[in-house]
């Protein structure tokens, strides 16, 4: 019984001693220094920013084969596009992606994207056209648009929206950007921001279609025969290996060069200093290597800087956020341009404020219909008070002004007349619902609308303006299609239209190789 008793008490104490440790190194542990959360905070959003990516299986090197019918550079949503559409012709297609993950640029997409006529347009009683559309676009691009292109694109922008939806992605949610007059900016149906969704949603079905995706897989080359893409080299950093794979048909969608700053200094010398919204690997290899194969660019010098901005995190603020009613004002708490004017035309206005900086001011309700508020609000960008007082002492503006200002805007709204600015749209909703917020933005180099040149059979073109064999392009490699300023909405318009057709073609021309 004593020796019993001893152990008990012993084991006792073992268990209080390993408590007592286990409580004191919870309580006892520093306090993480500021570089310490920055750093957690950074990590955290760039896990959210690719989630459904990064959760994804892709495919084992071991696995990979040495041809292709045809070889898809870039796992973006162009990319994936492209994959789906090949496979559904009857190809074997297979996606090199040099990131660690698919999505790309496309996963930091927000707003939405836009098209006209479409049956959600017609089910919500959107009165919209092609040709309007074709026009909108014409002139927020300052006509310089591959007409062509333009043409191709907005007339096949439902059937875009309508391939996405027999695919599973849903885009019902309608509101409007800036430079068009009517709601077609197609959104998930829960308002949320379209990249994330797009991406998910298309890297399920390329997967359950067993379609490879190798990422970490850096496309160094676009191999030849007789001036007809055949293939390409490699990269496999991470395996310490280097392929050589053969393809009947080969199809560029690597991206822009919105994160290349060394590029972006050569061709745009005074947007230097500038933050960019690009993830790390836009960083403008494709367009390289259609150079060397003799493809020819265009419009290169025209690189978009978006108006809203988050600046210390370089992250894009979507447009629809004043889509949806926000307004924009100054550090003294007054507007100063019409916020759904043209991308452009607000950066300039923001460029000619002393502090090169504005506030976006918006209540619950923009909150409850831009959902990626939600999302810049787990960010820390946001800041919130009950009252719109309470907001102007937050971000140090004048409350009086302030308050003059959203009064005013209000009445503009329940007058559907903006006096001051002659803003037309997204006015459905005063700004009246508490509680209020704000963000505070800048511009940032946001799209690079010139890139490789191609014909609206996605063909890449050479010097002479004729189709180099074998060799396709789409997405943001691209250019002529925007012009010399994007509309908001548009890219993931191009992505899906363009990589749709890019898919098609570089399988119809690879059923004609041997």
């Amino acid at each position: 019984m004593k020796r019993n008793t001893q152990l008990a008490i012993v084991l006792l104490l073992a268990m209080l001693l390993l408590i007592s440790g286990c409580g004191g190194a919870s309580s006892k542990q520093p306090a993480p220094d500021e570089g310490a959360k920055e750093a957690a905070e950074e990590n955290k959003e760039k896990e959210d920013a690719t989630s459904s990516a990064s959760l994804a299986k892709y495919t084992p090197l071991d696995q990979l084969k040495d041809s292709y019918d045809v070889v898809i550079v870039g796992a973006g949503g162009a990319g994936m596009t492209a994959a789906l559409e090949a496979k559904a012709a009857g190809m074997s297609p297979v996606i090199l992606e040099k990131m660690q993950v698919a999505g790309g640029n496309t996963s930091k997409a927000s707003s939405g994207m836009n098209a006209s006529e479409t049956k959600f347009q017609k089910e919500q009683n959107i009165s919209d056209s092609n040709d309007l559309f074709y026009e909108e676009t014409l002139k927020g691009g300052h006509m310089a648009n591959d007409k062509d292109m333009l043409r191709y694109f907005v007339d096949h922008s439902a059937d875009a929206i309508e391939w996405l939806d027999t695919n599973g992605i849903r885009l019902n949610n309608i509101t409007i950007t800036g430079g068009m007059s009517e709601k077609r900016t197609h959104r998930p149906e829960d308002g949320s921001a379209v990249g994330k969704y797009l991406v998910s949603g298309l890297l399920k079905k390329v997967q359950e279609q067993g379609i490879p995706v190798f990422v970490n897989a850096d496309v160094q080359e676009i191999t030849s025969k007789d001036g007809r893409a055949n293939g390409v080299k490699v990269d496999f950093s991470q395996a310490n290996e280097n392929k050589t794979i053969a393809a009947k048909s080969v199809v560029i969608t690597a991206g822009g060069f919105g994160a290349n700053m060394d590029l972006i200094k050569q061709v745009r010398p005074d947007l230097e200093g500038y933050v960019t919204t690009n993830q790390e690997g836009s960083t403008g290899d494709g367009i390289t290597m259609v150079e060397h194969m003799g493809g020819t660019t265009v419009d290169m010098d025209q690189i978009q800087v978006h108006p809203t901005v988050q600046q210390e995190n370089s992250y894009l603020i979507g447009e629809a956020v004043r889509g949806e009613g926000a307004i924009l004002v100054t550090s003294k708490g007054k507007r100063f341009v019409n916020e759904m004017a043209a991308r452009d035309t607000v950066t300039a206005a923001i460029d000619k404020l002393p502090e090169k900086s504005a506030y976006l001011i918006f209540d619950s309700g923009v909150k409850s219909r831009a959902k990626a508020i939600d999302y810049y609000e787990k960010m820390g960008f946001v800041k919130k008070a009950d009252t719109i007082k309470g907001v102007a002492e937050i971000i140090g503006v004048p409350t009086d002004q302030l308050q003059k200002t959203l009064e005013s805007w209000n009445s503009a709204v329940k007058n559907k007349k903006d006096d001051a600015f002659n803003r037309k749209t997204g006015m459905e909703h005063d700004l009246s619902a508490a509680p209020y917020y704000a963000i505070k933005i800048g511009p940032g180099i946001h799209y690079t609308m010139g890139g490789v040149k191609i014909n609206t059979n996605t063909e890449v073109l050479d010097k002479e303006g004729a189709p180099i064999p074998g060799l396709f392009a789409a997405g943001e490699v691209t250019g002529g299609l925007h012009g010399e300023n994007r509309i908001g909405g548009n890219s993931i318009a191009e992505i899906i239209i363009f990589g749709r057709q890019a898919g098609m073609k570089s399988a119809e021309y690879a059923k004609t190789v041997k």
